[in-house]
């Protein structure tokens, strides 16, 4: 799809097509079933829009801290600018340097 989301509707569409493509080629002899579905939602958040969809949720930051170690932190996504990923970890703002940052992934909330 070049990029770009996979509609319930491009599923029906290639689902008929292809529906149509078995039925004509005879290749099953047999009943079955043709499911067609997206590849759903990646826990890894990569795009601008990924960002800004889950603003809010919690996520888990994995990044080197000053002594070039790695460190996580979880709380609920507030930002990601060219500087900074911003986390709210239990109601404070914390920043972590986007140059730091090695990948995020969106958690379970925890109770």
């Amino acid at each position: 799809m070049g990029g770009k989301d996979v509609s319930l509707d491009d599923c029906a569409r290639f689902s008929q097509k292809m529906s149509e493509v078995l039925e004509t080629s005879q290749l099953l002899k047999g009943a079955y079933v043709l499911e067609i579905s997206s590849p759903g939602i990646s826990e890894q958040l990569m795009s601008d829009r990924d960002f800004q969809t889950f603003k809010g949720f919690p996520v888990e930051v994995i990044f080197k801290d000053g002594n070039n170690l790695e460190s996580s932190r979880t709380g609920l996504l507030h930002n990601r600018s060219s500087q900074h990923v911003q986390l709210n970890i239990k109601g404070r703002m914390n920043s972590i340097p986007r140059e730091s940052v090695i990948g995020v992934r969106l958690t379970s909330p925890k109770s």
